[in-house]
């Protein structure tokens, strides 16, 4: 993991899908170099989607506490991108250029505005360039 790199929220819904192992080490993996080599971000869009799926769809949902802990450890070392307007407008420019969704746009926009080289995400084409951004689905 050489460059600054985003993580969408699927990776860390992956980590918790016992029906495709292979998927949940790939994602601990991503993960863990994240946060070991200082070089993983996310933006608080991702840390509420992720909270959003944890608390209320998962086979057996996170408790609080659970929640919290996992905010603590996982999400508080990785979040570097918050809401912005400028933030927003680059999204809005970015959804209109690419012809991408509202939070599809909001997650590149984060991306870029966090320098980052790599977006793991597996709802983006893989590969797609995006200024000195590119789209990895690391589950292909």
């Amino acid at each position: 993991m050489n460059a600054r790199t985003f993580l969408d929220t699927n990776v860390f819904v992956y980590t918790f899908d016992s029906a495709s192992p292979a998927k949940a080490r790939r994602a601990t993996e991503i993960i863990r170099l994240a946060i070991t080599s200082g070089k993983g971000m996310v933006s608080y869009q991702i840390i509420q989607e992720f909270l959003n799926v944890a608390l209320r769809k998962f086979a057996r949902p996170m408790t609080i506490e659970e929640a919290q802990l996992y905010l603590m450890t996982v999400f508080v070392p990785l979040l570097s991108v918050h809401s912005s307007a400028s933030l927003y407008a680059d999204a809005l420019r970015i959804s209109g250029r690419y012809l991408l969704s509202w939070y599809d746009s909001l997650v590149v926009a984060a991306a870029v505005q966090g320098k980052c080289g790599v977006l793991y995400s597996e709802d983006l084409q893989d590969g797609m360039k995006i200024g000195n951004l590119r789209v990895e689905n690391p589950f292909r």
